[in-house]
């Protein structure tokens, strides 16, 4: 295991506040004692940590969330001699782990969390958003996570799950989001518009659409995408005219979607008499 840190910077939406994604990869390094303005949520990878907190020490496996207090003083290192440790941690300002709960900031008594599903949850998200750091993607992803962090293993409480006019509210937000294909409003600023949380915005879209709004985005882009790639362009033009960062991120979720790559599909069409 190589000594390695590589970070990414992620935004909330347009325009809106950073978030910081850390993939660390260590045989040896210790950290010196610190602490952070942000929740500091991890999720061990590989080997073995010791992390010392609260005047404690926490041993970390695979398959563990590792929740640590803004302005809480730690330290970390490897478990043993041989194995190193490695992890995907990413910095939350506190705000965004207070929607959608009741009772001011969440704390975490148990810094040690074990939720096999969550787990897997934040791993898939940490690992996408590395690759390609989507504002709207960010935005539909870490803080609904971070709420149901919050809400399963956190002293808050949760706030109501019931949301009057979803349907409206989803339709609404789907047609903002496909009038604004190429440059999408953030989250936040369509639930300000609401009257709604954004918490509140995401359990809308979810409950009446079944997927989040990066999700329904990204489809509808692959149906645009269809129609300019039978008319001849080609992927690398057609992804910046419906919206995708890039051609590799038009192909990600042109094959999710139609189970082929841009460049096999235009030539199949292309080739129909």
């Amino acid at each position: 295991m190589a000594e390695q840190a590589l970070w990414t910077r992620a935004r909330l939406g347009r325009c809106g506040p950073a978030l910081d994604l850390l993939t660390a990869n260590f045989r040896q390094h210790v950290y010196a004692p610190h602490a952070h303005d942000e929740y500091t949520i991890g999720v061990c990878v590989g080997g073995s940590e010791i992390i010392d907190y609260r005047g404690g020490h926490i041993r970390t496996g695979p398959g563990a969330i590792i929740v640590l207090e803004p302005g809480e003083m730690h330290t970390g290192g490897p478990g043993n001699d041989t194995d190193g440790y490695a992890y995907r941690a990413l910095y939350a300002e506190p705000s965004l782990l207070a929607d959608g709960v009741l009772g001011g900031l969440p704390y975490f008594r148990e810094p040690l969390v074990q939720d096999p599903a969550l787990v897997a949850a934040l791993r898939h998200a940490h690992t996408d958003l590395s690759v390609c750091p989507d504002p709207l993607e960010a935005e539909s992803r870490i803080p609904w996570l971070l709420t149901a962090l919050a809400r399963r293993h956190s002293t808050a409480r949760s706030g109501a799950d019931l949301v009057p006019g979803a349907a409206t509210i989803a339709r609404t937000v789907r047609d903002r989001l496909a009038d604004e294909l190429t440059d999408p409003p953030s989250l936040a600023s369509l639930a300000a518009d609401l009257g709604l949380s954004r918490y509140q915005l995401l359990r809308a879209f979810r409950t009446t659409m079944g997927i989040p709004p990066y999700a329904w985005l990204a489809q509808h882009r692959v149906t645009r995408a269809r129609a300019l790639l039978a008319a001849g362009l080609r992927p690398a033009e057609v992804a910046g005219l419906v919206g995708f960062a890039d051609q590799a991120h038009l192909t990600r979720w042109f094959r999710r979607v139609l189970g082929v790559t841009p460049a096999v599909y235009r030539n199949s069409v292309q080739d129909t008499p």
